[in-house]
């Protein structure tokens, strides 16, 4: 089930969790940090089972008319069974219902890594569209790689 969290508190604590638990990506400790802090204020969404944390997912504004996934995350003993889908899901449905009409997110660049490899392949398989690459915005090891998709 996916739900809309709007306590602060419980934003940081869910975020907090999934987030150790992937320092696999999320290993640079001042960004795992920083996205603890900011996803307060940020919308929130969550994937449990009977009070269970699966993952989590934030949106941010980026523009008037887009909406960014700021961070996801979800444990890995629920990878490849539909829970980032359905978050990706709810999530769209959040952002065309606030009026929105793109929804895009950052990642690794394909072929860097064959952990964002996965990552790039699962926003892919959701609908999302390559729109450009900034190689060094975050830096040289890291080039950002920008999907977006309509919700037109």
């Amino acid at each position: 089930m996916i739900v809309q969290i709007k306590d602060s508190e419980e934003k940081r604590v869910i975020a907090r969790t999934v987030l150790e638990a992937l320092t696999q990506w999320f290993e640079v400790e001042e960004s795992r940090e920083g996205y603890i802090r900011d996803c307060v204020d940020w919308t929130f969404l969550a994937a449990k089972e009977d009070d269970k944390v699966m993952g989590f997912l934030c949106l941010k504004e980026t523009g008037n008319a887009t909406v960014e996934i700021a961070v996801m995350g979800v444990l890995k003993e629920y990878h490849r069974n539909g829970v980032g889908r359905e978050l990706v899901e709810k999530a769209k449905e959040v952002v065309k219902t606030a009026g929105y009409e793109f929804m895009q997110v950052k990642t690794v660049q394909m072929g860097m890594y064959e952990d964002y490899d996965k990552t790039n392949y699962f926003y892919i398989g959701c609908g999302f569209k390559e729109l450009e690459v900034f190689p060094l915005l975050w830096d040289e090891a890291n080039p950002c790689q920008i999907y977006i998709m309509s919700l037109l």
